[in-house]
């Protein structure tokens, strides 16, 4: 097994990481599905069943000291080595921040960000003992900007920018690339599963309104939202290419509303985003 690449994707169970999982396969990386309930592994079964992909379920938690540490020392005792790292595990914590409780937020960063941090800081001792490695961090679109209702989500999205961009400077001398993968709206279940703060559920909430609108306007723009597997792609990319950037762009809106960023005035980009979200 030593001779082929190996690639650790959390957050495996369903959208992007399911179909990152499930493309690296396809392109010969040996590759640990990771998931915190190893129960929702049917697609990924069945894909590994009719094609024969060479991808593994391993349970990982990673809100989970102990999980994450297990984990990861199973695959570096099976395989010896660990190429890639997709941190991909996450959810968004909708509700305006008046709305958002204590408990609430901190399970937000908990996943989105400590989570993160735990599974890197598991993996780079084995990829500094190889002097090379990749570590592709999903962020978003709320990496680079904000939006109302988003203000947990979005913090540790943009908390998750400026971690990437420090730790490339330090890992570099290592031969280890850390990239940025930044999605828009992707049609997955991660809408769906977005969870809506107690509060803010709350007909009497001097936000209920604001919050209506947010929603109504996060299923419009989910009709024009790019596939999983566009993101797949862009992260294989990312992870094969002998040069690559720090920051891809995945999606035609994000890329749309990063060029607005970068070329608006802040008024103007602000109302651009209040239109579009409410």
């Amino acid at each position: 097994m030593n001779d082929q690449k190996v690639a650790i994707v959390t957050g495996s169970s369903s959208g992007i990481g399911l179909e990152s999982a499930l493309l690296l396969a396809r392109n010969g990386y040996i590759t640990y599905a990771t998931m915190r309930a190893p129960e929702k592994d049917t697609p990924i079964k069945a894909a590994v069943q009719k094609e024969g992909l060479p991808i593994r379920v391993v349970q990982l938690d990673v809100t989970d000291d102990s999980s994450v540490k297990n984990a990861v020392d199973h695959i570096i005792s099976e395989a010896g080595r660990i190429d890639v790292l997709v941190n991909n595990a996450g959810y968004a914590l909708g509700g305006a921040l008046e709305d958002l409780s204590m408990e609430e937020i901190k399970s937000q960063y908990e996943t989105n960000l400590f989570g993160l941090i735990r599974v890197t800081q598991a993996v780079l001792p084995t990829m500094r003992k190889q002097r090379s490695g990749r570590i592709l961090n999903l962020s978003s679109g709320a990496g680079i900007f904000g939006y109302p209702g988003g203000s947990a989500y979005v913090s540790t999205k943009f908390a998750v920018e400026g971690l990437s961009e420090s730790i490339a400077y330090e890992l570099e001398p290592f031969g280890i690339k850390v990239i940025l993968i930044e999605p828009g709206f992707i049609r997955t279940n991660f809408a769906n599963a977005m969870v809506v703060a107690k509060k803010a559920q709350d007909p009497a909430s001097p936000y209920s309104e604001l919050m209506q609108k947010i929603m109504a306007s996060a299923s419009e723009l989910a009709k024009n939202a790019s596939d999983a597997e566009l993101v797949a792609n862009v992260i294989l990319d990312a992870a094969s290419n002998p040069n690559p950037r720090l920051r891809y762009l995945a999606g035609k809106d994000v890329e749309s509303w990063a060029a607005g960023k970068k070329n608006m005035d802040e008024l103007e980009f602000f109302n651009m985003i209040k239109k579009l979200t409410t």
